[in-house]
């Protein structure tokens, strides 16, 4: 059977890895983009099986590369984001202009499909440059390249995301946790496993031209997903509402750590819930069930930071430099 080719763009973040697995296990060859071939080829070369992955070093995005890579290929799957801006990385740079030049090029070599992945709760969200940039890179897909999918997913977790892990290691060590907004602010987290079969389900079906929500198959609230994180970690701890005042000065004050904890727009973004909005269909309307609970997956890699675990210690939540 003749290799299919998919161009992507974010392999070597969770979803990136995980997918990796998926489509070569179903004969897709990746052509997978990255800035550091060196750094992405130890993370990703262990993910495939050989002869199904092949690694190209782009810097700047070029478009000219892209284009000689995207007529070798006849989908491009866009998994590139940032939670927050690094001297290099903007959020219009990576979340606005790149889906723009993608979708540009995406049209010029006619190819079968484009799955981009955008993220929910931020039409609303218009305070956050974060929401902006994506809402805008939203726009330029939808204008430039008609054959285009683009997932909305909500808050994705696993053993290798930046959301329960980072959050498991503050609750290991402190005190008390802080709840923005009083922890109202309502999810839908769905695990990294289910979103991945979402795009193998969106590359295999003859669906083009969608905008898809995609949710897991609980609603919880932030102060409901810490209590669950405490308990699979063993601890208890206070609770504690955040006037916004006081918010807004912890969020200034950790955006300024080399991982920040949290940033002011971030910040801004914990104001607005993250399920399903009703303007777009979502996978269940699909039939494409997202099937894992959230308590029943975070015990099964939250004992790294019970007492004793490898990441419980202080020295393990922040690298100064």
């Amino acid at each position: 059977m003749k290799q299919k080719e998919i161009l992507l763009f974010g392999a070597s973040g969770q979803i990136g890895r995980n997918l990796i697995r998926k489509l070569t296990q179903n004969n897709y060859k990746i052509i997978a983009v990255t800035r550091n071939i060196h750094r992405a080829g130890y993370i990703l070369k262990t993910q495939a099986n050989p002869g199904y992955l092949e690694l190209v070093e782009i810097k700047n995005f070029n478009i000219d590369k892209i284009e000689e890579l995207m007529n070798r290929c006849s989908i491009c799957i866009n998994l590139i984001g940032i939670l927050f801006e690094k001297k290099k990385d903007h959020f219009k740079s990576i979340h606005t202009d790149l889906p723009n030049l993608l979708a540009q090029a995406a049209n010029k070599i006619n190819l079968d499909k484009f799955i981009h992945i955008s993220a929910l709760g931020i039409e609303d969200a218009i305070d956050s440059k974060y929401a902006k940039s994506k809402i805008e890179g939203e726009k330029k897909i939808i204008k430039n390249f008609s054959n285009s999918i683009i997932l909305k997913p909500s808050i994705i977790y696993s053993v290798d995301d930046n959301f329960t892990t980072r959050f498991m290691k503050l609750l290991s060590i402190l005190p008390i946790m802080p709840l923005y907004y009083s922890g109202n602010t309502k999810f839908t987290p769905i695990h990294v496993s289910d979103i991945v079969n979402i795009i193998y389900k969106m590359v295999e079906s003859k669906n083009k031209n969608i905008i898809l929500e995609c949710i897991g198959p609980e609603t919880l609230s932030f102060k409901e997903i810490i209590k669950i994180l405490l308990n699979s970690i063993e601890k208890k701890r206070l609770l504690i509402p955040f006037p916004t005042p006081l918010a807004k000065l912890s969020a200034k004050l950790l955006q300024l750590l080399p991982q920040p904890l949290l940033t002011e727009d971030q910040l801004k973004l914990l104001k607005y819930d993250n399920i399903k909005s009703g303007k777009y269909k979502n996978n269940f309307d699909l039939g494409l069930d997202a099937k894992k609970k959230f308590s029943n997956e975070i015990v099964k890699y939250s004992y790294n930071w019970k007492s004793g675990g490898q990441y419980s210690k202080i020295n393990n939540i922040i690298k100064v430099k």
